[in-house]
């Protein structure tokens, strides 16, 4: 219907304003006059599509832990070598979330304030992300090199580590790519072919 295109077309606007206001000011700077002047919308147009700026944000971050995840699993070679295929990963993400500092910084410093609906973003994200990870080692060129495929527990309590010590980073000034290297030894480590047995 074009109501609902219309619609859509006005929820991308107001997702795009509040992530250039984020870019300009931080979320805790940013008013929703903000948004709606970035977006060339009107106050009641953006209370018809969101019920506050914390809804508006919830939105704009699970839709950019998609992406990220997707360009992630776009990047991986199933058949490549199996400490390629984490170097590429590691790689990947660390690029893809250095492609937009502020939001890395954002999620970070913000993510928190949101009490459950925080929580409830973080959560996911780190399962659809552990469940990549042991996707990925179970893929055939991983196999043939005889890494064994983890576990949920483990998937869980790497991407936990990883964000961890990527949130550290923001919150110290410091780009997401300075813990690549860190990331790349123990995710080898720990799902190698000389790993023990999970």
């Amino acid at each position: 219907m074009p109501t609902q295109g219309v619609r859509a077309d006005t929820r991308r606007r107001l997702l795009d304003g509040l992530a250039q206001a984020i870019r300009e000011k931080g979320l805790r700077g940013t008013q929703i006059t903000d948004i709606v002047r970035n977006a060339r919308v009107s106050n009641r147009t953006f209370y018809e599509c969101f019920p506050d700026k914390e809804s508006c944000f919830t939105e704009l971050i699970e839709e950019w832990m998609l992406a990220i995840l997707e360009i992630v699993q776009a990047a991986l070679d199933p058949e490549a070598p199996w400490d390629e295929q984490v170097d590429t990963t590691v790689e990947t993400y660390l690029a893809a979330l250095a492609e937009n500092p502020a939001m890395t910084v954002t999620v970070t410093r913000e993510l928190p304030a949101l009490g459950a609906r925080g929580a409830v973003l973080q959560e996911n994200d780190i399962d659809r992300m552990a469940t990549f990870l042991m996707e990925m080692t179970r893929g055939p060129a991983m196999r043939r090199a005889g890494v064994e495929p983890i576990t949920l527990d483990t998937a869980v309590m790497l991407i936990g580590g990883i964000a961890e010590i990527v949130d550290r980073a923001a919150r110290e000034g410091q780009p997401s790519e300075s813990v690549g290297q860190t990331v790349k030894t123990v995710v080898k480590r720990v799902i190698g072919p000389s790993a023990q047995p999970r």
